[in-house]
C-alpha cells in the first residue's frame, strides 16, 4: 500500500469488541438499519405526548453526545433525536465507504424519510451544519425550522487555526499525523480538541472532560476512525468546490424554513465574519452571536442556544403552541428582542450560561 492510500477498513460484522458509548441520565440508543448504512440514534423521552420532532446533526468528529445539553433543555418542547452519522459515534461505516457532504445528507433523509415524524426541526453544527443545509435546500418537506451552529460553509479566507483540520482531507497526511501522534494520550488529544473547539476551555466540568477522555479511548479502538475522518473531512472540501446548483451557498439560498443562525465570537475553526454573509444569504433567518462561545455554542452556552431558539420557532410560528411557551430549566425566561419598526430587523441582547449575547433576525 503507498503511502497516500487509506487503510484497509474491515466491514462492520468483523468490527473489534469496544467499550459501549456512553448513555446520558434520561437518554436511550437505538439503531436504525436503512439501505446501505445503520445509524445509532439518541433520543430523550419528551415530557409529554404531542411535542414536535427534532433531529440533531454533528460536526466532524463528533457525535450525538454532542448534543445531550441542547437536548436536554429542549426536553419539554421538542421531542428530540440526535443521530451519529456514518462512521461517527457509535454508527458503523456506510457500506459504500461514501462520506461526502451529500452521502451525509443522504443518510439524515433517509432516517427522516423512514421515521414518518414528519418535517422536524433540523439543528446541524459545522459538518453537521453543511449536511442539514443540504437536507433543507433539496427535501423541503422534512425542514420545518432549521438551527445551524457555526455552519462549515466555504469561506475564500479560511482562519489559520482551521487549517490543520482541512489538511486531514491531503493524501498521506493522515497516516502522517496518526505515526506522528501515535505516543499521545487520549487526555493529550481531548486537551487539545477542547483547546480549539470551546471558547474557554475552562467551562469544561471535569466529569465532562473525563467523559470526553473515555470516548476518545473508545475512538481510538476502532480500526475506521481515521477513515472516517479523513473522508469526512476531504468530503467537506469537496462541497467547497462545487459549483451551480450543488454550491453549499446556492443552496443555502434556496432554504425555505426559519433558519437561526448561531455563531460564536471566539471560533477558531469556522470564521465569524460569516455570520454576516449567512444571515444576508438564507432567506428568513435570524443570527445569535455569542462573542465568548467558540464553535459548539450548544455544549457551552445550551441554555442561551435554548431560549433563542424557543422565542425563535415561537415568532416564526413553527412550534404549534408547543414551543416558546416553556421555561428554561434553570426557571429564568428566554432570550428577547423587540423589532426596529424602520427596517423589520430585531436586535436585543441577553444573557444566559454567563454569556452576552446578541440577536438579530426578521
Amino acid at each position: 500500500m503507498s503511502s497516500t492510500e487509506l487503510p484497509f477498513v474491515p466491514p462492520a460484522t468483523v468490527l473489534p469488541k469496544v467499550a459501549p458509548v456512553r448513555v446520558g441520565e434520561g437518554e436511550r440508543l437505538r439503531s436504525v438499519g436503512l439501505p446501505g448504512i445503520t445509524l445509532t440514534v439518541r433520543s430523550r423521552p419528551p415530557a409529554r405526548e404531542g411535542l414536535p420532532p427534532a433531529l440533531f446533526v454533528h460536526g466532524l468528529g463528533g457525535s450525538s453526545q454532542n448534543w445531550s445539553a441542547l437536548m436536554e433543555q429542549l426536553e419539554g418542547d421538542l421531542d428530540g433525536e440526535a443521530v451519529d452519522l456514518p462512521g461517527f459515534g457509535d454508527s458503523p461505516p456506510p457500506d459504500d465507504g461514501n462520506y461526502s457532504v451529500t452521502a451525509h445528507a443522504r443518510a439524515v433523509i433517509r432516517l427522516l424519510d423512514a421515521s414518518g415524524r414528519g418535517a422536524v426541526h433540523l439543528f446541524g453544527n459545522s459538518l453537521g451544519g453543511a449536511v442539514s443545509t443540504r437536507v433543507a435546500a433539496v427535501r423541503p418537506d422534512l425542514v420545518r425550522t432549521l438551527t445551524l451552529v457555526s455552519p462549515a460553509l466555504p469561506e475564500l479566507r479560511v482562519q489559520r487555526t482551521a487549517v490543520p483540520t482541512g489538511l486531514l482531507a491531503l493524501p498521506g497526511v493522515a497516516g502522517l499525523f496518526t505515526r506522528y501522534s501515535r505516543g499521545w494520550t487520549a487526555e493529550q488529544r481531548v486537551r487539545g480538541v477542547t483547546a480549539l473547539c470551546c471558547g474557554d476551555p475552562g467551562r469544561v466540568s471535569p466529569e465532562g472532560f473525563q467523559h470526553a477522555v473515555e470516548e476518545m479511548e473508545r475512538r481510538l479502538q476502532l480500526p475506521y476512525f481515521w477513515d472516517a475522518m479523513t473522508r469526512s473531512a476531504r468530503g467537506l472540501v469537496n462541497a467547497y468546490t462545487l459549483g451551480g446548483q450543488h454550491a453549499l451557498w446556492r443552496q443555502a439560498e434556496r432554504v425555505l424554513a426559519p433558519t437561526l443562525l448561531v455563531y460564536g465570537g471566539r471560533d477558531q475553526l469556522v470564521g465569524f465574519r460569516m455570520a454576516q454573509k449567512a444571515a444576508r444569504t438564507f432567506r428568513d433567518s435570524r443570527l445569535l452571536t455569542l462573542p465568548e462561545a467558540g464553535h459548539v455554542a450548544m455544549m457551552e452556552y445550551p441554555e442561551t442556544v435554548a431560549g433563542a431558539f424557543r422565542e425563535f420557532a415561537a415568532d416564526k410560528g413553527a412550534s404549534d403552541g408547543s414551543v416558546g411557551g416553556s421555561e428554561r430549566r434553570d426557571g429564568s425566561a428566554g432570550a428577547s428582542g423587540e423589532g426596529n419598526p424602520g427596517d423589520g430587523a430585531g436586535a436585543a441582547t441577553a444573557s444566559g450560561d454567563g454569556a452576552d449575547t446578541t440577536i438579530m433576525g426578521s
